[in-house]
């Protein structure tokens, strides 16, 4: 009951404060309200294929001030029998100096044509995912950034019990190293993705609840690549970010050739 008391307290906050600083014409000093979208031919996340051979669209809301941000961040796939959604929360401090940013985020996935039951957050059936992350965001002189993720709570299981209750959270971690560089006018990002986790995924049984295994059967490179990304110009007034990545899963032996496309 409490934590859906605190999930309704934060999010009517949110939409409070976004009627307000919709209504005023000039905003807040220190605050920002953003919301986008991106379309992208494949969803692959830190080199795991969500939704099946499908595109997806991914929209997003942010409120930020004072270094804090809350926002939602969403994914559904366009076509396909295997139809795929995600609804994320989180909220993120970036320091000062903008160098570290802490982010706790909700991972949280509707299954297509199942009832489903967003507001159970017993740790036993809960089907989200709640993560804590740290990361180091580089600088202009030293363009290289490290993310350091672990899940704490929820879906995140290693194997049931006989009435379908879980032994326990495995902690799935995930750090990964990138590097930016600029080549002519495209901006390129090349990163590599490990996890430490050696998960018990041998030992699950058929119908585990959550995610086993999360990044990988074993500890290894999970996320090997190279994103390039420019604005292309339409007219003289108008540009459309897009981007094309390169990703490889060593561990799985997968690659994917992403097209993406912001607005």
């Amino acid at each position: 009951m409490m934590n859906k008391f605190l999930f309704a307290v934060a999010l009517l906050s949110f939409l409070g404060m976004a009627k307000v600083f919709g209504q005023n014409q000039t905003e807040p000093k220190n605050v920002e309200f953003n919301v986008g979208a991106d379309f992208a031919s494949r969803y692959i996340w830190r080199g795991s294929q969500f939704g099946g051979n499908s595109p997806v669209v991914q929209p997003s809301v942010s409120l930020g001030i004072k270094g804090f941000e809350l926002g939602a961040w969403g994914s559904y796939t366009l076509s396909g029998d295997n139809r795929s959604q995600e609804m994320d929360l989180y909220l993120s401090y970036t320091c000062p100096s903008n160098l570290f940013t802490a982010t706790i985020t909700d991972y949280y996935f509707p299954v297509e044509g199942q009832d489903y039951k967003y507001f159970d957050y017993k740790k036993n059936s809960t089907g989200h995912i709640f993560e804590g992350s740290l990361s180091f965001n580089g600088t202009e002189k030293f363009p290289v950034t490290i993310l350091a993720a672990m899940n704490f709570y929820g879906a995140d299981a290693i194997s049931l019990n006989n009435d379908n209750t879980k032994k326990g959270i495995q902690y799935s971690t995930y750090f990964e190293l990138g590097y930016s560089f600029t080549v002519s006018d495209v901006a390129l990002n090349t990163f590599v993705g490990f996890t430490p986790n050696s998960p018990e995924a041998a030992n699950v049984t058929t119908g585990f609840v959550g995610e086993t295994g999360f990044y990988g059967s074993k500890a290894g490179i999970v996320n090997l690549g190279l994103t390039g990304s420019k604005d292309l110009k339409i007219t003289d007034s108008f540009t459309l970010p897009i981007s094309a990545s390169v990703i490889t899963n060593p561990q799985a032996e997968k690659i994917y050739f992403v097209l993406g496309i912001s607005l």
